[in-house]
């Protein structure tokens, strides 16, 4: 339903950027009504929210740690969302999952019940 990729292993103040694809078998015409977040989950800590673009406002949204050094992105032509991070910390190391909702509000889309498909991850490690 939902494919992420562009993890890998990069040293602080590097860059990478994640892409999470949505299957047209799931969403077919419906992707531009589903507004985009990203989650992560570091070992032995609870998933988080990272960054949410709203469908309707196209307003974004990111988590206090991340604002200025990630940038999410969408193109709707090629069912793609994207999340620009630079300036990788040690701390941004985390297994990154993407996920669509159907809400367009920033109390909505940084709450993980409020998403109905999710990506099954994928994992970025920063070095120092």
């Amino acid at each position: 339903q939902l494919q992420a990729y562009g993890g890998g292993l990069v040293q602080a103040g590097g860059s990478l950027r994640l892409s999470c694809t949505a299957s047209a078998h799931t969403f077919g015409r419906n992707f531009g009504i589903y507004s985009m977040g990203w989650f992560r989950q570091a070992p032995g800590k609870e998933r988080e929210f990272v960054s949410a673009k709203s469908y309707r406002s196209g307003s974004t949204w990111y988590a206090d740690s991340v604002k200025g050094r990630f940038t999410i992105s969408r193109d709707n032509d090629r069912n793609t969302v994207y999340l620009q991070m630079n300036s990788l910390k040690p701390e941004d190391t985390a297994l990154y999952y993407c996920a669509a909702s159907p809400y367009y509000s920033y109390s909505d889309l940084t709450w993980i019940p409020k998403y109905d498909y999710w990506g099954q991850g994928t994992l970025v490690t920063v070095s120092s």
